[in-house]
Order: C-alpha cells, then structure tokens, then sequence
C-alpha cells in the first residue's frame, strides 16, 4: 500500500486542531478550528471524498484516533461516515492497550511503527494507507522515507506557531506536484508524490 498523508495545512505550516477549539490545545494553541472559514464543500470536501475512496486501509496516531474512534461511529448514514467506519484501521500507540481497541483497529506499538509500515507498504495493494492528522507520527515516516503522497489543504491564514508534519532535520526530500485546485474561499487543494531520487551521471 501507498502511504498517503491527508493534512489541512496553513500558510506557516502549522496544521494543529484544524478541527475545533479544544481538539489539541498543547503548547497553549488558541486557534482551534481555525480551518472552518475556508472549508468548501465542493472542493475542499470532494478532496477528502477523493481520497477516502482510495483508502485501502487509514493510520492514525493515539491522540488522532481517539478524537475520530468517538466522533464517527455516531455519524452512521452519512456516506463518508459509513466509508470511514467501514475501513480498517491502525493506531500507533504506546498508552492504548489492546483491550481499547474498537472501530475495526489493530495497535501498532510506537518501537515497531515504521519496521510495521514498511511490511504494510510493501505489502502491495490497489490501495493507500490514508493518515489523516497525527503530525507526530508524520515527521518520521517522512524522516524515513516512507510517504509516498502528500495530499495538503492550504489554507490562507498564519497562525504563528504550532505542530508541524515536516521534519526540521537538515534533510532535502524532493516531491513534484501532480494536481492542483483552488476552492472560492482561497484553499488550495494540491497533492504531491514523492520525486525519484536524483541520478548523478558518472
């Protein structure tokens, strides 16, 4: 399976509590729910739709998990809820136990993340492994090379601070833009795949 990382983003690159004032307040972030004034149904919610239906399975963090295994299971009809409950699902936790595991989850432990992430992407499939959130988890798998597609949300707004996705470890990672799209309210739409490595000729 591919590994596809699904982010609403802002102009600084912070994409903390995208969804609501008390969704991720560490560090003392005061701006949840900051991405609703530039939600677009059409645009912006066909790209999540877009790539739900690519999802062969989705990948979430403890903290992320937690926030979507008690919100969507209520959502039942709709069918974006149905689809995402339907999917298999991973957390990569530490804290969680075995026994919290509901919503059609597996428990990946943090030390086996990535050793379990490269067996699932090598694994083959017609499908993505879709995290959404959980931008600690998606510093390494980017740090290691493992994210094959970022799909991002900008939206025009600086927050001035908050978690980021991207690693801040020196290291050059190449990905080209493969489509784009503007929403009315001022999101952009754009999905990137990781670029092969340069080739330097002998």
């Amino acid at each position: 399976m591919r590994i596809v990382i699904s982010e609403f983003i802002s102009l600084d690159g912070v994409v903390q509590a995208p969804g609501g004032p008390k969704e991720d307040t560490d560090g003392g972030f005061a701006h949840g729910g900051w991405t609703h004034p530039y939600f677009d149904p059409e645009v912006v919610g066909g790209f999540f739709d877009e790539a739900l239906r690519g999802a062969e399975a989705l990948l979430y963090g403890r903290r992320t998990w937690q926030v979507m295994a008690q919100a969507w299971p209520a959502q039942a009809g709709d069918p974006f809820a149905d689809r995402i409950n339907a999917l298999p699902k991973y957390v990569v936790s530490d804290t969680l136990g075995d026994a919290d595991m509901v919503w059609n989850t597996t428990r990946i432990p943090g030390a086996e993340a990535l050793s379990e992430l490269r067996g699932l992407r090598a694994a083959g499939g017609d499908g993505g492994l879709l995290l959404m959130g959980s931008p600690s988890l998606v510093r390494p798998l980017l740090s290691a090379g493992l994210v094959d597609e970022l799909r991002l949300v900008v939206m025009p707004v600086i927050l001035g601070g908050g978690k980021s996705i991207f690693p801040a470890d020196g290291a050059l990672r190449a990905f080209e833009l493969v489509s784009a799209a503007a929403a009315p309210t001022g999101a952009q739409v754009c999905v990137y795949r990781a670029a092969a490595p340069d080739v330097t000729p002998e």
